[in-house]
């Protein structure tokens, strides 16, 4: 039996009971509210180290949600089981918090992949033992989740931080767009979406706008690399 608490919110009953039954197969112990509001109060409750949220919700809709269970919880896990699929809800998704977006249809099997791959780097070790980052004047407390330049306080989203986090670790590196994908947001690539491009552009513009100097730049045809400006 693990020591695994998820809350599912989900209006669909027949999915809901369908994907507790799957859940609870695999030895996860598992709440359903089949409204945001429910959920919310469910959240406010119990501790959980993963909800997995609809967004289409009566009373308060998913990303509401995330919202809510993200300003309390840092460390909780967010998956979004949703129908909606542009970029645009997956970028709204994001933001909201999550950590990862599952479009449907979909197959029970993917979903659990998505949750050990979550639940592994939840639980894994900080590399190096070092719970502050640099690259030249930008610092990235890990402990804190703040994120300065020449001293000067950024505001990151979830996702922006786990991003720049991945480029600091990799400094100097170039780092593809699959490489990306698989390690911050731990999905397949997909062609389709622009979606890491969106998330790179929104780095950007946080920690070079107002600042002398680029960290981050483009390999055409390679992806990515952030490094100091000799």
């Amino acid at each position: 039996m693990t020591d695994i608490k998820i809350l599912l919110v989900e209006d669909e009953k027949k999915i809901a009971e369908t994907l507790r039954k799957g859940l609870s197969e695999q030895h996860y112990d598992v709440d359903i509210a089949y409204d945001g509001q429910v959920g919310k109060q469910l959240f406010d409750s119990n501790n959980y180290d993963l909800a997995i949220l609809d967004i289409n919700l009566p009373l308060m809709n998913g990303y509401e949600l995330s919202r809510h269970i993200r300003s309390r919880n840092e460390q909780i896990l967010v998956i979004m089981l949703t129908a909606m699929n542009t970029t645009e809800d997956k970028i709204e998704g994001f933001e909201a918090g999550a950590d990862d977006y599952i479009v449907k249809p979909f197959d029970f099997q993917e979903l659990l992949v998505r949750i050990r791959a979550l639940l592994k780097r939840l639980h894994q070790q900080p590399q190096q033992g070092s719970n502050v980052l640099k690259v030249g004047d930008l610092v990235m407390n890990l402990d804190s989740k703040e994120v300065t330049r020449e001293g000067k306080l950024i505001s990151l989203t979830a996702k922006e931080f786990q991003l720049l986090e991945y480029f600091i670790r990799n400094k100097n590196k170039v780092v593809s767009r699959i490489d990306i994908a698989m390690n911050v947001w731990d999905i397949d690539f997909d062609t389709k979406t622009n979606v890491i491009d969106v998330y790179v552009n929104f780095l950007r513009k946080k920690i070079e706008k107002d600042f002398s100097s680029k960290l981050i730049y483009t390999q055409v045809g390679m992806g990515y690399v952030l490094k100091e400006n000799s």
